[in-house]
């Protein structure tokens, strides 16, 4: 059930004791996830709401509470941005909303972030770079998930398999995507610190610098690629270029060759991993939007050939002569077309509850933040996303009552 931001508002007070809200305004999310707002209390402070929509989704908040916890002091000190803190959280039946410290900055979209000044793209890549060198301990001792590349690579074999039962993927996709999961070569990596859910909505944007980075619900140690399939997707080679050249000079170890390639195929199989999701759901609205985006993707592929993301050619197509390699682009609807070209080999070097409350509406921040969307631009996967319409009853009016609901 969606909860509107007033209700949220309401539900904050009983998950932190004191909190007095004056204003409340909806917040950019997953929406087929969760439901979010930002509150403004009597002192001035600022925090956020998010309210799962089901049980796996507050499952992931749960989990995102344990890695928060794991951050030590020590640990959020070194790194170039700010992480949430949970102040509370409270259980409705069976699942729990959690209420955050709120943090300076603002969402940005893909095309704000592309068409921004080069030094936001460092500041991208060198906040890549911080969570992939992270102590792989970390995600260890807080019993999280962890990958070599052959368990990653088997597991999205898994996972294809289960799309594949589906009968909604095109058979040019499946093929595609078998070809470059069984192409060893591709799969060489160091597994490292991975944030698992990292897009636009998660990076927070203030002054052309990352001031925080949030939405820490899957952290594991896996693929580093998987962090990138975002940025591959916005077809913005330039600043993929700009935002993988600081990742490097900032990371420990050089990236492996192929990470852009994988970062692709991360791309594309978010959409078959969106539309297995929409059927467990029954949501036919998400599988009927996922069907229509592979059928889009399939039929660019056909016409244009599209971006190679195996090492080895599928068979029956020759390996084209260096000089002579075509950049076709890959096109995931409703994203622009993806290019992905190899990463560059660098020499190895050292690289340096409370009744009657009235509320209203938050004033207007002056760099607003971008949209949630509903499906994954392909990423997002992983992850992306559709466009979340804002309605009239998104945002709060004046003189209206929280109800108190410690007496519910």
């Amino acid at each position: 059930m969606r909860r509107k931001p007033i209700e949220l508002a309401a539900v904050a007070t009983a998950a932190v004791p004191g909190l007095t809200p004056t204003a409340v305004s909806s917040a950019a999310d997953d929406p087929a996830d969760f439901d979010s707002a930002l509150l403004l209390d009597s002192e001035g402070k600022h925090w956020r709401v998010r309210s799962p929509r089901h049980a796996e989704a507050s499952a992931r908040l749960e989990t995102e509470f344990l890695v928060l916890r794991a951050f030590a002091p020590a640990i959020r000190a070194e790194l170039p941005f700010l992480m949430p803190t949970v102040a509370g959280s409270v259980r409705l039946g069976s699942l729990s909303t959690f209420v955050y410290s709120h943090l300076a900055g603002s969402t940005r979209s893909v095309e704000e972030l592309t068409a921004g000044p080069d030094v936001l793209a460092r500041e991208i890549g060198m906040a890549l770079a911080a969570i992939h060198d992270l102590p792989q301990t970390l995600v260890s001792n807080a019993d999280l998930p962890s990958y070599t590349p052959n368990e990653f690579r088997q597991r999205r074999l898994n996972e294809l398999d289960q799309a594949a039962t589906t009968g909604k993927i095109p058979a040019l996709l499946l093929i595609r995507w078998e070809h470059a999961l069984e192409d060893v070569s591709l799969w060489r990596f160091n597994p490292c610190v991975v944030h698992g859910d990292l897009h636009e909505d998660n990076l927070l944007i203030e002054g052309g610098r990352v001031t925080a980075v949030t939405g820490w619900t899957d952290l594991r140690i896996g693929d580093p690629a998987d962090d990138f399939a975002w940025l591959v997707a916005s077809n913005e080679q330039d600043f993929v270029d700009s935002v993988l050249g600081s990742y490097t000079q900032a990371r420990r170890d050089a990236p492996d060759q192929h990470l852009l390639r994988r970062a692709a195929l991360s791309a594309e199989f978010a959409l078959a991993q969106y539309l297995v999701k929409g059927i467990a759901a029954g949501d036919a609205t998400m599988v009927a939007e996922a069907e229509g985006m592979l059928e889009t993707l399939a039929s660019d592929i056909e016409e244009h050939g599209g971006q190679a993301i195996s090492v080895e050619p599928l068979p029956g197509q020759e390996r084209p002569a260096a000089a002579s390699v075509p950049t076709p682009a890959v096109t995931v609807a409703p994203s622009p077309a993806v290019t992905v070209v190899p990463v560059p080999v660098l020499p190895e070097q050292p690289v340096s509850v409370l009744p009657a409350v009235e509320v209203g509406p938050i004033p207007a921040d002056p760099t607003p933040a971008s949209d949630a969307t509903a499906a994954p631009s392909p990423t997002a996967g992983p992850a992306a996303d559709e466009p979340a319409a804002r309605s009239a009853d998104d945002t709060s009016t004046a003189a209206i009552s929280i109800v108190n609901v410690r007496k519910h």
